[in-house]
């Protein structure tokens, strides 16, 4: 069979499975691809082909022997650089860590290799994970494989680029203030920032985390199609013991009137005419579809979260960061935290009124989805930007982050969020975000596929130049 790695992830996993192809095919596509479009972009920055080989033989035994395989038997996928594998350093992307090996796996590790998937490479992340851009000392620049001109985004940025150019059929990513739905919405596929709790976490190959990422940061996928992120979902979710923080919530829940909330410009968020329309054609897609859409100027307060959300980051911990990132001296992580240094807190009082505000606000917006299946509005108020603008200058700097607010806003509640890729202005992706009340996962995919079905950008592609 020809160009296997252009495949979806479930229609290549039943072929695996009925055995008309087998995962040592499916992974060496997958390898021979990633060898043909990786140097152009620098998606996945360390891999092992004999390893991957090992685990797809491991699969097609499994089969021999008439084992079940698992729904993701025998697909290849990509892990981000800032999670546990056994034998591989967790690097998050500084020079710091370059040797800090991990002696076992994460649970979304364990989780994707229970379920079958075949793990090809670890994908590139911006110093520290924190960047909507990514590049760092240690690994280089990841570039958009629809263009080499604007940012793959960040901080999943080698994961969205990967999966975009056809290196696994799902990516990894994670998500803390907008991780794995910006550089889904840059490089044009699709990406789920699951509930709080959903996707087990646990590097033991590091310390403990601080209180602002146990409550917000999260795993999920990336992928080319909706269905894809429904099944990655349900092997990433499954329990494991080492995360306090996981919950048994189904993935499925009580049925919800097909009743939509449309926000074009959430708390007067400066949106450019692209996005308005890009959100506005996905509106009209949900109502073919036979959703109701009710278009509201603001939904519970989204800004005010994301600069809570914004002061809880950098207020557990600025200064450790800060005298980290020198040390690195990664330019991209210093002007982050630079740039947001008037945000960063260390009073405990202040501390503990962020967290106080954040039960009200999350008490709000699961109020608000009571009356509401989802709530439809951008991802970003602008398009994907130019690579490396937040560098340029103060104002900049400011721009990148101002547009970003409605993915920032998110976390803060714990709330899932998904990126649905629609469209292509001129070769620059587009798209929209869908978001729902907590663990409610599966109505954020129920329109993502209407959505879906209206139009997303052409994928995998081949990397332009």
């Amino acid at each position: 069979m020809q160009d296997i790695w252009r495949l979806s992830a479930a229609d290549l996993a039943g072929l695996i499975r009925k055995r008309e192809v087998s995962a040592r095919e499916a992974t060496q596509a997958a390898l021979d691809r990633l060898d043909a479009v990786n140097p152009a972009i620098n998606a996945v920055i360390d891999h092992r082909p004999d390893d991957a080989l090992a685990q797809a033989d491991a699969v097609d035994a499994s089969l021999k022997r008439g084992d079940g395989p698992g729904p993701l038997a025998g697909v290849p996928v990509t892990v981000k650089v800032n999670i546990d594998q056994q034998g591989f350093a967790t690097t998050n992307g500084v020079t710091l860590q370059r040797d800090l090996i991990a002696a076992s796996n994460s649970p979304v590790v364990d989780n994707l290799r229970k379920a079958g998937a075949v793990i090809v490479g670890r994908t590139n992340t911006p110093a520290f994970s924190y960047r909507w851009f990514t590049s760092n000392k240690l690994h280089g620049e990841t570039l958009n494989p629809r263009d080499p001109s604007i940012t793959p985004g960040g901080s999943s940025g080698g994961a969205a680029a990967a999966v975009a150019a056809g290196i696994g059929h799902i990516a990894h990513g994670t998500d803390i203030a907008g991780s794995v739905r910006y550089p889904a919405y840059a490089c044009g596929v699709h990406g789920l920032r699951p509930t709080l709790g959903r996707v087990a976490a646990y590097n033991a190959s590091s310390p403990e985390r601080s209180i602002c990422p146990q409550i917000s940061a999260v795993s999920g996928p990336l992928a080319r199609t909706i269905g894809d992120l429904r099944i990655a979902l349900a092997a990433m979710a499954q329990p494991d013991a080492r995360d306090p923080w996981w919950v048994p919530a189904p993935l499925v829940g009580p049925a919800m009137p097909k009743r939509a909330a449309l926000c074009i410009a959430p708390d007067g968020l400066h949106v450019v005419a692209e996005v308005r329309d890009a959100v506005i054609d996905a509106a009209r897609r949900l109502e073919k579809a036979g959703w109701t859409v009710e278009e509201l100027q603001n939904a519970p307060p989204l800004r005010e979260a994301a600069d809570l959300q914004t002061r809880l980051w950098l207020g557990d911990g600025y200064q450790a960061m800060r005298e980290a990132a020198e040390r690195e001296g990664d330019p991209g992580a210093l002007a982050c935290l630079g740039g947001n240094r008037d945000k960063a807190i260390d009073d405990q009082a202040a501390y503990s009124k962020i967290l106080t505000r954040r039960a009200t606000l999350t008490r709000d917006w699961q109020l608000f989805f009571e009356r509401y299946a989802v709530l439809l509005m951008p991802v970003s108020g602008e398009l994907p930007f130019p690579q490396r603008l937040d560098l340029k200058d103060e104002a900049s700097f400011e721009r990148v982050w101002a547009a970003q607010m409605p993915q920032v806003g998110i976390p803060l509640m714990g709330l899932p969020g998904l990126t649905v890729s629609t469209g292509l202005v001129g070769r620059t992706p587009v798209g929209v975000q869908i978001v729902a009340g907590r663990y409610r996962e599966d109505l954020c995919l129920l329109a993502g596929e209407a959505i879906e079905a209206g139009g997303t950008p052409a994928s995998p592609i081949d990397p332009l130049r």
